[in-house]
């Protein structure tokens, strides 16, 4: 008899930096203007319709590459969807919940030991 599969629980994340907020509204202000949709915007974009939602409710950290496609689809620039955008971020200072990753730098103090070459050579 098969196995139940168990579902994982897949959230998108609920805090949302006053950053993220600003560029949401501003992708979605002028994709409105351009009268097009997430769908359109997102074939063009080479995205899913839902990172653009996702970006647009100011729940995803799009990288600087997606900013330029966005931007080409819009036919607009990069600082036009920043335009107004005067928010800045904070270093996490070592608080566990506002690390963008496990692997990112950490700000408390560690002591490195050995060679400073990579273990992978």
């Amino acid at each position: 008899m098969p196995t139940a599969v168990k579902r994982s629980n897949l959230q998108a994340p609920t805090h949302r930096e006053p950053i993220s907020i600003a560029l949401g509204k501003r992708l979605k202000e002028l994709r409105i203007k351009a009268d097009r949709s997430q769908t359109e915007l997102a074939f063009d974009c080479e995205l899913d319709r839902t990172y653009i939602s996702l970006i647009e409710r100011g729940l995803a950290n799009p990288s600087l590459w997606t900013l330029g496609t966005l931007a080409f689809a819009l036919k607009t620039t990069v600082p036009d969807l920043l335009q107004g955008n005067t928010h800045v971020v904070e270093p996490s200072m070592g608080e566990q919940s506002r690390k963008r990753r496990v692997n990112q730098a950490s700000h408390e103090s560690k002591l490195a030991t050995g060679s400073r070459r990579s273990q992978l050579r």
